[in-house]
């Protein structure tokens, strides 16, 4: 005798739970047991889309772009400041695989500012550093430090332009010395100049120009005697 199967007027309520705790789409927020909590959009139960994350125990706070649970895409992190109970920003710009990848502005603590280009959470490529003693550095960087061509520019005036390696002069490179009005060029080992040539320019408009200027040679005597040059270094050591 044939069993006839009539279809189930709805699922098992298991089958109803389980779909409602898989996030997909934009939800409010959903709060973890140690306290974080994430208001945006999901996809397969991940963090996907626009969405703002806050992370009690850090108190830090990301919002921006995800993608498949990581930051991925433009975003600002911020951490939260105790005595003003305020969130300060500290980077925003590009992430990929949660970390800082392409362009962005990171800010320091101490009031340091880097500008540029990141590759895996760390300074890579071009850009421009402003450090707190007045100083900026403008060029290639490499997993962190000043690697390639750049140009240092100090509170005094004074300025290279050259090679770089970790973070020091080295290769080719030019210092100014503006309020001396000299130029040396050379060649840089480790933040050390080795070997180069010293060229005065501009003297005449310098700051603190020579104490001891080179005197004028001119003869008085057609025949070449007297010459106001020896002259003077003979009455210097009278």
């Amino acid at each position: 005798m044939p069993v006839i199967k009539y279809p189930r007027l709805r699922d098992p309520l298991s089958y109803e739970w389980d779909r409602k705790a898989q996030k997909c789409g934009l939800r409010h927020t959903i709060y973890a047991l140690n306290g974080d909590q994430y208001t945006g959009e999901w996809l397969d139960n991940l963090k996907h889309g626009k969405g703002t994350q806050i992370w009690k125990s850090m108190g830090a706070i990301y919002s921006g772009d995800w993608k498949f649970g990581k930051r991925d895409g433009y975003g600002s992190y911020s951490i939260l400041d105790p005595a003003t109970k305020e969130y300060k920003r500290v980077y925003t710009g590009w992430w990929e695989n949660d970390r800082r990848s392409g362009r962005g502005t990171f800010f320091y603590p101490n009031g340091e500012l880097y500008e540029g280009e990141w590759s895996n959470g760390l300074r890579s490529g071009w850009g421009k550093m402003h450090y707190k003693d007045g100083s900026t550095y403008e060029g290639q960087w490499l997993m962190d430090q000043p690697n390639g061509q750049g140009l240092l520019q100090l509170p005094n005036g004074n300025r290279y332009n050259g090679g770089w390696k970790d973070g020091k002069k080295h290769g080719p490179g030019k210092y100014f010395y503006p309020d001396k009005g000299q130029l040396l060029e050379g060649i840089w080992v480790a933040d050390i100049p080795k070997c180069g040539v010293l060229v005065e320019f501009g003297r005449e408009n310098t700051p603190a120009p020579p104490e001891l200027p080179l005197p004028e040679i001119k003869l008085q005597d057609p025949a070449g005697v007297l010459v106001e040059a020896q002259a003077m270094f003979d009455d210097s050591h009278n």
